[in-house]
């Protein structure tokens, strides 16, 4: 059976789905905390609250220059992923596939801090309709034409972690670029 969308459609469409789902997150984020601060202390540890305030609490502009800094390993790795499948110079599916698990992942948080906090929060809805769709289909694509093994999945996971400074650091760079 022919797929209805290509290997290489679906790659590129990772940096859209990426920005579709930040777009509700930047939109979100800041009026989210101001309203909702006192239910993060009533239902986290003091401790835990606090560090949630402190890494959240920037405006809309600051969180969107966060956001480009991501944006700019979501570009790249799908670049190298589309030199990958066409067998071009730069091509690499490792880096595409652990950016695309944490965006994956990264819905999965999205989900429980809503259902955690019986509230939408910021990026809950496109991670329902848009973040774990896509990438259902863009690993199943992977997987069923050969692009990526389970193995080359289960090497990136930890990997992933890496990743997670990366973000810490586009927050740091967005309160202090604004």
């Amino acid at each position: 059976m022919e797929q209805w969308v290509g290997i290489q459609t679906l790659i590129w469409l990772f940096p859209i789905m990426f920005i579709l789902h930040d777009f509700e997150e930047i939109i979100m984020v800041e009026k989210w905390l101001n309203k909702n601060s006192t239910i993060l202390y009533e239902r986290l540890p003091e401790k835990i609250a606090d560090r949630v305030m402190k890494q959240f609490s920037m405006s809309t502009a600051q969180f969107a220059v966060a956001v480009i800094v991501i944006f700019m390993f979501v570009s790249s790795s799908t670049f190298l992923a589309n030199q990958y499948v066409n067998q071009g110079p730069f091509g690499d599916i490792y880096f595409f596939t652990m950016v695309t698990l944490i965006y994956f992942l990264h819905a999965f948080t999205h989900l429980a801090q809503s259902v955690f906090l019986r509230s939408i929060t910021p990026g809950a809805l496109t991670s329902l309709i848009i973040v774990i769709p896509y990438s259902l289909i863009l690993y199943r694509s992977l997987l069923v034409n050969e692009v990526i093994t389970w193995n080359i999945i289960f090497v990136c996971l930890p990997f992933c972690l890496l990743l997670i400074p990366v973000a810490l650091l586009a927050h740091w760079i967005g309160k202090k670029v604004i």
